[in-house]
């Protein structure tokens, strides 16, 4: 039952926006404390329920010995977290992300365990050749240690293929908290929504890690015959690069969404102009006429207009904004400002950024 999971999990089950936080640096690509709290204070009071750290957008160059960032990243985030917490009605659900093969992700999967977080975001890209046997093993090694979001990754920027026979034993681990689907692809996407329906499970909550498709998961009803019974299953919230950015306005889409799925009220066309009009957004911040190459930078390029952050930095001097990409930003900026809550960030911006 609902009632009997932990408060955490009856957040995810609800549905929630969660951002998938990027790493704040300085001009030097000194790690920059101040505006990363400045960033997990705009996610608390744009309303968001969790922030996912560690992930891809934080960039994954933090576990390189030669930065060292992982830890002070992950302390760093607890400890403001912690501090928002206490000036909320409910916590934040906090997410590692969890890389590498099994011996790193176990001591990830530890020290996140002892920083408090709530569940780990497996990813599984290490272990391209693994086969589902093997990733099964590797899952309940840290599955042992901390409670699991499952990950599909999209492939284009560094995932593998899982099969529907991957899912459906997944599903069978108690230790599955949430399934984060972001393949950005709707046969994959089935895959592992079908595999959970056809477990029988109802309390792994579905969250969309799809940029592309955003509204059109938190819409879409997604029904499959199991046994001879119709079961159906939904994205109830999202983890997400995209809600890295205008996450107030995320927060109130979510909303909306709510509202038109659980009571029929609503506009929706409008909703599904909104939907054309958020992956229009999104291209152009996750670059995708360069195959996402600037994906990272871009979501810095917003926040860094909006003055959250000091510049596009990356840990790895290569990355950057691509070729044209700043002026598609400037378009679907000017285009869209009602996806935009650049109003809100000015409003609070001197208090987030306070010491």
């Amino acid at each position: 039952m609902v009632d009997d999971l932990p408060l955490f999990r009856r957040i995810l089950q609800r549905g929630v926006v969660i951002p998938a936080i990027p790493l704040a640096l300085d001009a030097q690509r000194r790690f920059d404390e101040r505006r990363q709290r400045a960033l997990l204070r705009y996610y608390s009071a744009a309303g968001a329920g969790g922030i996912a750290v560690a992930v891809h957008t934080t960039q994954f160059e933090i576990r390189q010995p030669r930065h060292g960032l992982l830890e002070p990243v992950l302390a760093l985030a607890a400890d403001e977290m912690g501090r928002l917490d206490r000036r909320r009605a409910e916590p934040l659900v906090r997410i590692v992300g969890v890389c590498g093969r099994t011996e790193q992700a176990v001591r990830e999967a530890e020290l996140a365990g002892r920083l408090g977080y709530h569940a780990g975001l497996l990813s599984l890209a290490a272990l391209r050749e693994a086969s589902d046997e093997e990733l099964l093993e590797h899952c309940c090694a840290v599955g042992r240690i901390i409670p699991l979001v499952g990950f599909y990754f999209q492939v284009a920027v560094g995932g593998r293929p899982l099969s529907q026979a991957f899912w459906r034993r997944l599903a069978e681990l108690e230790a599955l908290a949430a399934v984060k689907i972001a393949p950005f692809d709707r046969y994959q996407t089935l895959d592992v929504v079908r595999a959970i329906a056809e477990s029988g499970r109802d309390d792994v909550a579905l969250y969309t890690g799809n940029d592309d498709h955003i509204v059109l998961d938190l819409l879409t009803p997604l029904r499959f015959r199991v046994n001879g019974r119709l079961v159906e299953r939904r994205m109830v919230g999202g983890l997400l690069g995209q809600w890295a950015v205008w996450t107030r306005r995320a927060v109130e889409l979510l909303q909306q969404c709510h509202q038109l799925v659980l009571h029929g009220r609503g506009d929706w066309p409008a909703m599904m102009a909104t939907a054309t009009e958020l992956t229009d957004a999104n291209a152009a911040i996750f670059d995708v006429a360069h195959q996402f190459a600037g994906c990272v930078c871009g979501i810095h390029e917003v926040l860094r207009r909006q003055g959250l952050l000091a510049g596009t930095w990356c840990l790895n001097p290569a990355e950057c904004l691509s070729p044209g990409q700043a002026g598609q930003i400037d378009r679907v900026c000017r285009d869209y400002p009602h996806l935009s809550d650049d109003d809100f960030v000015a409003q609070h911006l001197d208090e987030w950024l306070a010491p």
